[in-house]
C-alpha cells in the first residue's frame, strides 16, 4: 500500500510540474516572440514589412541602423540617457540606503507613520504630481535641463528603494553591529563597512530597477526636455515615430538600439536581482 501510494504521489507531482513548465514555455514564447519579430523587421524595408512582416528577411539590410545612428544621432541620446539614469541610480541608492538604515535600526516617534507614508507613496502616479512638479521646476529654472528630469525621477524611485532596502536590512543580525561598536566603530562606519557590503544584492536590485525605470520614463522627459540636443534615447524614439511614422523598418531598428542597454543591464544583474528580491523576504 505504501509503495503504491508513493508512486501515485510521484506521478501527481510529475504532472503538476509538467503543467507548470508548459505554462512557463507559453509565457516565454508570448514574451520573446514580439522582440524577435521587431529584430527581424529591423533588417527589412517598409514595403517588405507591409507585404509580409512575419517572414524572415532574405538579406540583412543595415540601412535602417545606419539611418538611425547617423541621422537621428542615437549616440547623443545614449549619452543623455546615461547622464540622467546614472545620476538617478546614484542619488536614489545613496539617499534610499541612508533612509532605510534609519528606519530599519533606529526607533523613534513616528517611525511607523513614515514607513506607511513611504509605502503609500508608491500608489501615487507621476501623472498626478506632474503639474506642481513642473511649476516648481519652472520657478527653479530647471525646465529643459537634465536636472529637471533627474530630480523627479529620484523622488519617484526613492519609495521602492527604501521599501526594499529596509526589509533587507531588518534581516541583518544586530550582533554584527554590536561587535563593530564594541571595537570602537561609529554609526557611519557600521553603515558603510558592515551594512552596505552585506546589502549588495538588495542594492544591486534597487539600482537595476531605478536605471530601467529612469531609462524608460518617456513622460517626464517629454514634459521637461525641449531641446533636441538634450533628448534621452526614449525621447528620440518619440521624435522618429512622429517624423518617420510610416518607415516601419527604421522604427524597428531604433527600438532594437534602445532595448540593447536594457537587456544588457538586466542580463548582467539578473542573479543579483533574484537574490535581492528574495533575501529580504526571509526573516531570521
Amino acid at each position: 500500500m505504501s509503495k503504491n501510494k508513493s508512486v501515485g504521489m510521484k506521478k501527481k507531482f510529475t504532472i503538476w510540474t509538467l503543467l507548470i513548465y508548459i505554462f512557463l514555455i507559453l509565457f516565454a514564447i508570448t514574451t520573446i516572440y514580439p522582440m524577435l519579430w521587431v529584430v527581424q523587421n529591423s533588417f527589412k524595408t517598409s514595403n517588405d514589412i507591409m507585404s509580409n512582416s512575419f517572414a524572415l528577411p532574405t538579406t540583412l539590410l543595415w540601412d535602417n541602423f545606419k539611418t538611425a545612428i547617423v541621422k537621428m544621432n542615437i549616440f547623443k541620446g545614449y549619452a543623455n540617457s546615461l547622464i540622467i539614469s546614472g545620476s538617478v541610480v546614484l542619488f536614489a541608492v545613496f539617499f534610499g540606503s541612508l533612509a532605510s538604515y534609519i528606519l530599519a535600526r533606529f526607533h523613534f516617534r513616528g517611525q511607523k507613520f513614515i514607513k506607511t507614508l513611504v509605502i503609500g507613496s508608491l500608489l501615487i502616479p507621476i501623472f498626478a504630481t506632474i503639474l506642481p512638479v513642473f511649476r516648481m521646476l519652472l520657478s527653479w529654472k530647471m525646465i529643459d535641463t537634465h536636472r529637471g528630469v533627474i530630480l523627479p525621477q529620484i523622488a519617484n524611485n526613492l519609495p521602492f528603494t527604501i521599501m526594499l532596502l529596509t526589509s533587507f536590512m531588518e534581516t541583518i543580525p544586530l550582533e554584527l553591529e554590536e561587535a563593530a561598536i564594541v571595537e570602537g566603530g561609529n554609526t557611519w562606519q557600521v553603515f558603510s563597512r558592515i551594512i552596505m557590503p552585506i546589502s549588495k544584492p538588495a542594492v544591486a536590485t534597487t539600482a537595476t530597477f531605478a536605471f530601467l525605470w529612469s531609462y524608460n520614463d518617456l513622460f517626464t522627459s517629454l514634459i521637461i526636455i525641449r531641446s533636441k540636443g538634450k533628448f534621452p534615447i526614449n525621447r528620440l524614439l518619440n521624435e522618429i515615430s512622429s517624423q518617420y511614422g510610416t518607415d516601419y523598418g527604421l522604427l524597428c531598428a531604433v527600438i532594437v538600439l534602445i532595448i540593447i542597454p536594457v537587456l544588457t543591464v538586466y542580463m548582467l544583474a539578473q542573479n543579483q536581482i533574484v537574490e535581492g528580491m528574495t533575501a529580504g523576504a526571509i526573516k531570521g
